[in-house]
C-alpha cells in the first residue's frame, strides 16, 4: 500500500490565503490596490458644463431682448397718447421746366424751377431738418438733374416753401443712345414727360424736452407730367395729380429699413 500525505492546516508563520489577503487587505495599500480596476474611472463634465452655460446665456438674452421690446413698446404708446404724432406731408406746389434740351450727341442741359410745400399737421412736434438733397428722373429712371433745399426748423402747424433749380451740373449730361430716344419720343407726347422726384435727408423730433436721434427721410412724389419748353418762356409742368408718399428710413448696423 501506498502512504497518503495529507497537506497540513496549518499555514506557515506570516503566509495568508487568498479569501483573508481580500479580507483583510495591507496598509499602506500597495499600487495595484490604489489604481485597481475595480476602482470607476473619472470623467470629466466639461461638455455637459459647456452647454449648461451656453442655454443659460442664450436664455438670459433672450429675456433682455423681449424685456427691451416691451419697454420701447410701452414708451411708444405714452408718447403716442400724449403727442399724437403725424408724418410731415409734401406737396408739389410748381415745376417749371426753362431748359430741357438733348444735343444730337444726346447730351442733356436740364434747368429747371421746383416749388415744394411741405407741412407739419403736430400741435406739439417740432421737426428739424438736414439740407435735402433732390434728384429728378423719369418715370422709367433716366436722370434729368439734381439740386437741393437748405436746411430748416418746421415748426408746429406749419406750412414751409421750399424752392430748388435743378440742373444737369456745369457739364451737359451725356445720355446713352436708348435713353435720349426715351426722352425725345416723351416731351413730343402730347401727354407729357412722366417725372419722379426723390427728396433725401435726415430729421430729428422735438417734443417738449425729448429730442429723437435723426433718422433717415425719403419723399416720393410721382404724376408729374412735362413738356419741353417753346421759345423762351418756361414750360409749366402738370401738377394736379402729383401725390408724394413720405418714407422713414431707420438704419440699424449694415441694414437700412
Amino acid at each position: 500500500m501506498t502512504d497518503r500525505v495529507y497537506p497540513s492546516s496549518k499555514q506557515p508563520a506570516g503566509a495568508t490565503t487568498p479569501s483573508a489577503a481580500a479580507a483583510n487587505p495591507s496598509f499602506p495599500p500597495t499600487k495595484a490596490q490604489r489604481y485597481g480596476a475595480a476602482r470607476p474611472l473619472y470623467r470629466p463634465q466639461t461638455k455637459r458644463h459647456r452647454r449648461s452655460c451656453c442655454c443659460s446665456c442664450f436664455l438670459w438674452t433672450t429675456v433682455a431682448i423681449l424685456l427691451i421690446l416691451l419697454l420701447a413698446a410701452v414708451a411708444s404708446a405714452i408718447i403716442y397718447v400724449l403727442y399724437r404724432p403725424h408724418r410731415p406731408t409734401f406737396t408739389v406746389s410748381s415745376l417749371k421746366v426753362s431748359t430741357l434740351n438733348i444735343t444730337s450727341s444726346s447730351k442733356l442741359t436740364t434747368n429747371i424751377n421746383l416749388s415744394v410745400a411741405a407741412k407739419n399737421p403736430n400741435k406739439k412736434l417740432v421737426f428739424s431738418y438736414n439740407p435735402i438733397t433732390v434728384s429728378l428722373t423719369t418715370a422709367d429712371g433716366i436722370d434729368i438733374g439734381h439740386g437741393s433745399f437748405s436746411s430748416f426748423v418746421h415748426g408746429t402747424k406749419n406750412t414751409t416753401h421750399l424752392k430748388a433749380a435743378i440742373t444737369s451740373g456745369r457739364n451737359s449730361q451725356e445720355l446713352d443712345d436708348a435713353s435720349a430716344e426715351k426722352l425725345r419720343t416723351g416731351l413730343k407726347s402730347k401727354n407729357g414727360l412722366p417725372l419722379k422726384i426723390k427728396l433725401e435727408t435726415k430729421v430729428k423730433a422735438k417734443m417738449g424736452a425729448l429730442k429723437t436721434p435723426k433718422v433717415g427721410i425719403r419723399v416720393v412724389c410721382e404724376g408729374i407730367k412735362a413738356t419741353a419748353p417753346k421759345g423762351k418762356s418756361a414750360a409749366i409742368a402738370s401738377t394736379s395729380n402729383a401725390k408724394c408718399k413720405v418714407h422713414f428710413r431707420l438704419k440699424i448696423w449694415k441694414w437700412t429699413f
